[in-house]
């Protein structure tokens, strides 16, 4: 193992537990509001709530599956869903675009005899379909706002900030490979942590894998499929709490607070996520108390509760690099 990699490993145990620990001190009356809700809420549409984000994990392994599967390597999905729940955590707990999880990931599939090659093809592609998914999504959420008259300045920077962010991290990604492939990277990126080891391991993926129409294709469908489950749970958590809206009302608000959980990150997304979504549901005509409570369910089926499995299973796959 490289120094690069040995040195983050080191810390990558308490890179994962400690923003965990931040969170539930700092955040603690949110985390008993969001019982106190789950408490009230209608299980009739709460029980889909949960169903809707166990579905999301699924799509996430089934994006990697299908990566896999065409370069004729299998793995267990119950391997691939446990990776899915541990990625989802350390992508919160080190807010780094997606690339700590997708290392924690990688070297997880590394240690159960995958190449580096095929291993980081499965991450590279459905990075490249996330991030495209992404953009589809914010460009749809800026449409319908226009549409109903409800987009404006503000929304309008937003998403292009986003848009620019999104796509600039697969590229950056690519160009590297590209230069690593035709005779070296410059000089300074030698000196960013893990930056050449992570692009040297981005170069050894198949060009194949990462030109296949359809893989790519069935990759977005499965990154998009995620977007679209996290926007049914805001809308059926809504149902829950007596707010019924439209679905398209819960996508933009999903959406949104999503955008502004990239453009504005804070540790483990906490903050800018529940701003920019309880601003939307709002905007879009749901009273504001019902708009933060929803907003504060979703948050907890999405993040609080998978934190300790996702916790686990991330120490357990750090404790075997």
């Amino acid at each position: 193992m490289r120094t690069g990699w040995r040195r983050f490993v080191t810390w990558l145990p308490a890179l994962i537990v400690l923003p965990g620990l931040v969170a539930v001190v700092l955040h603690y009356s949110s985390l008993e509001k969001f019982a106190q809700l789950a408490r009230n809420a209608q299980p009739e549409w709460l029980l889909p709530a949960l169903g809707a984000q166990v579905g999301t994990y699924v799509f996430a392994a089934l994006s990697w599956r299908q990566v896999l599967h065409r370069a004729g390597e299998r793995r267990p999905f119950r391997t691939l869903f446990r990776l899915s729940v541990a990625k989802l955590y350390t992508d919160q707990a080190i807010p780094t675009g997606g690339v700590s999880g997708s290392i924690l990931v990688m070297k997880a599939l590394n240690r159960r005899g995958l190449s580096n090659g095929v291993g980081m093809a499965a991450l590279l592609v459905s990075m490249v379909a996330h991030y495209a998914a992404d953009v589809v999504a914010a460009l749809g959420a800026l449409s319908l706002l226009w549409l109903h008259h409800d987009a404006d300045v503000v929304a309008l920077a937003l998403v292009s900030v986003f848009v620019v962010v999104e796509v600039a991290i697969p590229v950056a990604v690519l160009w590297g490979r590209s230069r690593v492939s035709n005779g070296g990277l410059p000089a300074w990126i030698d000196r960013l942590p893990l930056t050449r080891d992570v692009i040297a391991a981005v170069a050894e993926a198949p060009d194949d894998l990462l030109r296949d129409p359809r893989l790519i294709v069935e990759t977005f469908g499965c990154q998009l499929a995620i977007i679209l489950l996290d926007s049914l749970t805001l809308w059926l958590v809504c149902r829950a709490i007596g707010t019924p809206t439209d679905f398209w009302i819960a996508f933009c608000g999903y959406t949104i607070g999503d955008v502004v959980a990239m453009v504005a990150p804070s540790p483990l997304g906490l903050g800018t996520f529940e701003a920019g979504t309880t601003g939307t549901l709002a905007l879009l005509g749901l009273p504001v108390e019902a708009a933060l409570s929803a907003t504060i369910l979703l948050r907890g089926l999405t993040f609080w509760l998978p934190m300790l499995p996702g916790l686990w299973i991330a120490r357990h796959e750090v404790s075997r690099l």
